[in-house]
């Protein structure tokens, strides 16, 4: 059961970050602490102060719950915990991912850790197991979303059953897993990696500001400027930015040994099969299918694609036998595609000022969802850093909250992600409503605070796929927060995010708010045309990465366990070989800064799976009219609004289709 989201205290004084995440001190014991609020705070909850709780507090509400007559009042009672405690790890998660002190971040760490401890203790608490089995044996249930809910409890359950003979030591694996997922993504911010480069004039602009002068730190946003833009980029710049950070060698071989024991304690054969048993794919071999299906379908054309750029280096560099490495690979196709299609970033990147593509994401929402956006101030306490902007999203009869952390800024989350603070549910038994509080934290280039910043294409998709994720989170519409947003299977969750990335590359869309920072011209179509070509034009290369990707994250998880560090590069090589076209570079540990092994494990293959639905729903429902208020209904009543509650297979196929699941082999084979 998903018992998950943390109240945080924000203000001047950073020495509130210690009082307000002890407050959330949720023991096994008996007796926990909790907080009592008087004003706004970081996230705009309430203020937090400390305030113990009776020491009976926890033994009241599982005698309250096991005392309710077997019916839907014990499934809501659950779901109350379930959004009081996801409050908690969802604001903890966003606070140590985003906050600038680090304070903060150490509280949240600890906070979060104290949370699972209680969540896992609640999971296996066996009157709460009884109280909820009566009511799915017993009572009847106004809805199918209340019978789903019920069942999706018990289920939790009985997977939490099977850790009661070794409790001690899953919870020992659990809390091993969440250390080395932390240590990992620190360790990714601590140590990036650097190089010297000479002479300063090979530095492009926009690097040579951010690192002032010749000294280069590879992480993963200056790596991608410096491999694109910078001629021969760097042997040196691309083994030190995947060989770093090396710490993260031994914290993958220890994560991977710590999953399989966890899975085998469970009663599963890998952690793949343990990840995936709940999931559309139900298990590792469906999932394995699919990949080696889809390498062997893209292989053709992705080796074409690849002596392409081999032959334009040769020519380029007057090297008739000259070969082709991995670092090469952004530089020459960037060129390649400029060339070919007549394509200049820079002019591209002079129609997407921030400010213009955050009235086009309000634009979008209005005509398809005839909701509206507004921006609105954060008060002081609210925020975690100047640049962040706050927008409140008003539909009728409903109001939703979004937070907008968009610049890479030192010692911050280096990815792009969609945090959810606050579950939306509507509560029957109180005829209420909850709203849905969300976050999306991104690392565009740039100056931090500043809307007249230009976003890059590539930057431009990105803000479009979170806002996707958001989306599914603010217009869901269901009685329980279990099952709000994103809170689905997991090779589910991408699908919505997917589907908005279209609209990125869509002239009708983009002509509604992408133009020139001067001049106030509308982007021409046939600078869209040359963006989707140039797409085009590698995109079997891409998609064969994305399945490299996923095969690394199965097999790493699977049954055969890499024996050592050395052991997990020389699979990760084997794999590069049998299912790319590319060199492995000795001295490279590409997995080192992947840190979607520690989000994803095992389940990275869900973003084929999402860009395999989001083909079809385009095709089906948005592409004659991507604007159309017909569509938009759509895509919320037969898609969004739904969330959880409903099945996943059920939706894709009320929304694009009986064929939809069919139709997803041949529309990966295109991407």
């Amino acid at each position: 059961m998903y018992f998950a989201s943390v109240v945080l205290r924000g203000g001047a004084s950073a020495s509130y970050a210690s009082r307000c995440f002890a407050t959330h001190s949720f023991n096994a014991s008996p007796g926990y602490a909790a907080a009592v609020a008087a004003e706004s705070g970081l996230y705009g909850s309430e203020v937090l102060k400390t305030a113990r709780v009776s020491a009976g507090s926890t033994e009241e509400l599982v005698s309250r719950i096991s005392q309710l007559p077997a019916s839907a009042d014990i499934i809501g009672a659950m779901d109350e915990i379930s959004d009081t405690v996801c409050s908690v790890v969802d604001s903890a998660e966003l606070c140590r991912n985003t906050h600038p002190d680090r304070e903060y971040v150490e509280e949240a760490n600890q906070a979060s850790m104290r949370m699972y401890d209680y969540i896992h203790c609640l999971n296996t608490n066996h009157t709460l197991y009884k109280a909820v089995m009566s009511a799915e044996q017993e009572a009847v249930f106004p809805t199918r979303e209340a019978e789903r809910m019920a069942h999706s409890l018990r289920v939790d359950f009985e997977r939490e059953a099977s850790i009661f003979v070794h409790l001690e030591r899953v919870n020992q694996l659990n809390s091993e897993i969440s250390l080395l997922g932390r240590e990992f993504n620190e360790n990714i911010i601590i140590d990036p990696g650097s190089i010297e480069v000479f002479p300063a004039s090979r530095i492009p602009k926009h690097i040579q500001a951010k690192e002032k002068g010749f000294h280069i730190i590879t992480d993963p946003v200056t790596l991608s400027s410096l491999l694109k833009w910078v001629p021969d980029s760097e042997k040196r710049a691309y083994v030190t930015g995947n060989s770093s950070p090396r710490a993260n060698l031994d914290v993958v071989h220890r994560l991977i040994a710590a999953r399989h024991e966890l899975s085998q304690v469970m009663g599963c054969k890998s952690y793949s099969e343990f990840a995936t048993r709940t999931n559309m794919a139900a298990s590792p071999d469906v999932v394995m299918s699919f990949l080696v299906e889809l390498s062997g379908i893209v292989r053709k054309k992705a080796d074409e694609q690849f002596k392409t750029i081999r032959n334009f280096k040769r020519q380029k560099t007057g090297e008739a036998f000259g070969d082709l490495e991995p670092w090469d690979e952004s530089y020459y196709t960037g060129i390649l595609k400029s060339s070919v299609h007549d394509l200049d970033h820079s002019v591209v990147a002079s129609y997407f000022p921030l400010l213009q593509c955050l009235y086009g994401l309000k634009s979008l929402v209005k005509s398809l969802f005839g909701a509206t956006f507004h921006d609105v101030p954060l008060e002081p306490s609210e925020s975690w850093h100047p640049s962040v902007l706050k927008m409140l999203l008003h539909h009728p009869d409903e109001i939703w909250v979004l937070y907008l952390d968009l610049y890479a800024r030192k010692g911050k989350y280096p990815g792009c992600a969609h945090f959810a603070i606050k579950g939306a549910a509507d509560c029957l038994q109180k005829n209420i409503s909850y709203p849905y509080v969300v976050a999306l934290v991104c690392n565009f280039s740039g100056s931090p605070g500043s809307l007249n910043s230009r976003l890059n294409h590539g930057e431009v998709e990105t803000l479009f796929h979170e806002f996707g994720h958001a989306l599914h989170s603010l217009l869901s519409r269901t009685d329980y927060q279990h099952f709000s947003g994103t809170r689905v299977v997991f090779d589910f969750a991408e699908a919505p995010a997917n589907l908005f990335e279209y609209y990125a590359w869509d002239h009708r869309v983009l002509k509604t708010f992408a133009r020139h920072y001067s001049t106030g011209e509308v982007i021409p179509e046939r600078l869209v045309e040359a963006l989707n070509d140039a797409r085009r034009m590698f995109a079997a290369t891409e998609l064969q990465r994305q399945i490299f990707y996923a095969l690394i994250d199965q097999t790493l998880f699977g049954k055969q366990q890499p024996t050592s560090t050395r052991d997990t590069a020389s699979v990760i090589n084997d794999l590069r070989r049998q299912h790319t076209s590319w060199n492995h570079v000795e001295s490279t540990h590409w997995h080192v800064r992947f840190s979607h092994l520690i989000n994803y494990g095992a389940g990275y293959y869900s973003y084929l799976y999402a860009k395999c639905f989001a083909s079809s729903i385009w095709k089906e429902v948005c592409c004659e009219d991507p604007l159309s208020p017909a569509a938009g209904s759509l895509i919320r009543a037969k898609f969004l609004k739904h969330g959880g509650a409903r099945d996943p297979s059920e939706l894709l196929k009320d929304l694009a289709g009986e064929g939809v699941m069919r139709r997803c082999a041949g529309a990966s084979s295109r991407m």
